[in-house]
């Protein structure tokens, strides 16, 4: 439906004293990815606040099939899992510049009205974007 890739340098700060990722910082690398697939087609998270949205995550799943290491140049593929209604889906697969599959994740974000703190249907302009980025694949 909608993909895009993000690449991001380990750092030694993302690291443990093995110089393995820490197991914490894939869901920081899931957000990276899922803003900037949101950003590819003209949405951003401030956009979406600004609007008064919020989009609290309400699942995560990770699954580990090797470590990332300090200084690998890691390649994060973010797709959409489905069209949004008042949850949005994202899965994740995270290589190395060697291309080996490191790592598999999904997330669940609901959209929140920020003032009510309500669940609500995703906005129209925010599906609108997407179909626009589907028909032109």
């Amino acid at each position: 439906m909608l993909s895009h890739q993000v690449f991001y340098r380990v750092c030694y700060a993302d690291t443990d004293q093995m110089g393995y990722v820490y197991y914490g910082n894939y869901a920081r690398f899931y957000e990276i990815a899922r803003v900037e697939t949101l950003r590819s087609i003209g949405v951003s998270y401030k956009v979406l606040e600004d609007a008064g949205i919020g989009l609290p995550v309400y699942e995560n799943y990770s699954k580990y099939h090797a470590p990332a290491l300090y200084d690998d140049l890691l390649r994060v593929d973010c797709t959409l899992v489905k069209m949004p209604s008042a949850r949005i889906e994202f899965e994740y697969k995270i290589y190395n510049q060697s291309d080996v599959l490191l790592h598999e994740g999904k997330t669940t974000l609901v959209f929140m009205d920020l003032a009510s703190k309500k669940v609500v249907k995703a906005p129209e302009w925010l599906i609108s974007a997407i179909l626009k980025q589907h028909k032109d694949d």
